[in-house]
């Protein structure tokens, strides 16, 4: 069986056709949820790209891998989604980033060049040259081939989409790299498609930029008057603030979802070279995103804090083996840690005991699982704008571990619980646009306590399921039959 793991950088749930979005077109990414299942409640673990992407590839929430922000290291003794079909037998690659720090103590000392670089390709792939988030020098290198006059500075590169063909995108070329791979693949194969748009800068490509009218889009959601001083901050920021007019919020809308619609179209060329290569039938496809994007809401935009836009993410899965399942809807609470534990089942290798998520093979085949959470949780870190300033050196300065928020979220409430002991409890059957809280103790009692059992049953696991008795016993492989009783000495 093939796989095929597809990342939509920013990509929110609302922003789908079959999700019901009134103007965005999305055809192809539709023709996928009805011929494979949709997760209408998908979340990600945690913003921006570097953690969530961590959860996502490790099957981990933040509060175990630790990645905490753009540059976080990822722990080298974490097992990654790449490694796992490794030892299923593939050799993973890698279209696009990961956006995934080097471990420091794997660095060939301070001089080394991916200390200075959080760009690093996750360990286990092997990845196309000259592809990164930030350094995308293969597409920039393909347009002065072409002719075009490009700024060295990849996102005065992006913000140039508009004036240039569509024909000449980053999504473009990325898209007909994978698709050159595809044509000179043996089965079975392992790839990851990840692709940056619909990510800032907001500026489409080409005929997109112009697809849709600005006045056709939705205006978001308005601010609460009364706010989180963290919103606040949020609000205040420059990469984070709104556009402070209502036609700057319609124009950025409409570029947003010109890049929705451009992917769509992408993704509509690797089905279609899928089919064509006899390979659509027994390739398993997951689509899904790194987090979500707030687009106006709350005055925001971009991703951070604790507002379900930021991590309220599409999430799409197909198995040719389910047939029987397809253009159903899971409507339960699903994230992004299980992603990896379905894609163990899919490659018939053990779930690492490390992971935090649950396989979605039962809902793939028409299933109730046996358990199933009935919330989502997710959670943010800002330490990254204090440790260059922390002010007494470790172990002294425990200020860091204050800088961090956590969320639950069940079908009635949103309760986020800060780094400082504060809390907010969004009353969502009231008011679902998140800016009606209650302040009732026994409700914000009830979701507190859910958090910290949720919180108590993340905690590392790797040898805590097993005792060391009758050759070790637990979450451990049994004894062989063959074996003689007798003990080896040591």
């Amino acid at each position: 069986m093939n796989v095929l793991l597809v990342t939509l950088d920013q990509f929110r749930a609302d922003a789908l056709g079959c999700a019901g979005h009134p103007l965005v077109q999305t055809p192809n990414l539709d023709r996928l949820a009805a011929d494979g299942v949709r997760l209408s409640n998908h979340f990600s673990q945690c913003a921006p790209c570097g953690p969530g992407r961590a959860s996502l590839y490790t099957g981990m929430y933040q509060a175990n891998h630790r990645v905490v922000a753009n540059g976080t290291p990822l722990d080298a003794r974490f097992d990654n989604v790449a490694h796992i079909a490794r030892r299923a037998g593939y050799a993973p690659t890698l279209f696009g980033y990961t956006d995934q720090s080097i471990d420091p103590r794997q660095a060939d000392g301070p001089t080394d060049p991916w200390l200075f670089d959080y760009e690093g390709v996750l360990p286990g792939f092997d990845a196309e040259p000259g592809w990164s988030h930030q350094h995308p020098n293969a597409w920039m290198d393909w347009l002065r081939e072409l002719g075009h006059t490009v700024p060295e500075d990849y996102e005065d590169a992006l913000r140039g989409e508009p004036d240039r063909p569509a024909e000449h995108s980053i999504t473009t070329h990325l898209t007909d790299t994978f698709l050159d791979w595809l044509g000179t693949r043996d089965r079975p194969w392992f790839a990851h498609l990840s692709l940056l748009r619909p990510h800032p800068p907001y500026a489409a490509a080409g005929h997109y930029a112009t697809r849709y009218d600005p006045a056709d889009v939705e205006l978001p959601i308005a601010p609460a008057d009364v706010r989180h001083p963290l919103h606040d901050v949020f609000m205040g920021h420059p990469s984070l603030r709104a556009p402070s007019t209502e036609a700057g919020m319609r124009r950025l809308k409409a570029q947003y979802y010109g890049m929705v619609t451009e992917v769509d179209h992408h993704l509509g060329r690797v089905w279609a070279a899928l089919e064509q290569s006899g390979a659509w039938d027994d390739t398993v496809i997951v689509v899904t995103s790194d987090h979500g994007e707030q687009l106006g809401d709350h005055a925001m935009v971009q991703k951070a804090g604790f507002f379900d836009a930021s991590y309220h993410i599409i999430g799409i899965v197909r198995d040719p083996r389910h047939p029987a399942t397809h253009g159903s809807v899971v409507e339960h609470f699903t994230e992004n840690v299980d992603i990896v534990p379905t894609l163990c089942d899919v490659m018939d290798v053990p779930v690492p005991l490390q992971c935090d998520g649950l396989p979605l093979t039962p809902f793939l085949a028409g299933a109730e699982p046996p358990w199933w959470r009935e919330a989502a949780h997710w959670e943010f870190d800002w330490r990254f704008a204090l440790i260059p300033h922390a002010e007494f050196p470790w172990p002294w300065d425990r200020r860091l571990e204050q800088q961090t928020l956590a969320v639950q979220r069940d079908a009635h409430h949103a309760y986020v619980h800060f780094g400082d002991g504060s809390s907010l409890c969004f009353d969502l059957d009231v008011d679902p646009t998140w800016r009606t809280t209650t302040t009732d103790v026994a409700v914000v009692a009830d979701q507190a306590q859910r958090m910290l059992t949720w919180r108590a049953g993340i905690t590392e696991r790797t040898l805590s399921g097993m005792l060391v008795e009758d050759g070790g016993i637990g979450r451990w492989p049994p004894l062989p039959d063959d074996w003689s009783g007798r003990l080896p000495e040591r």
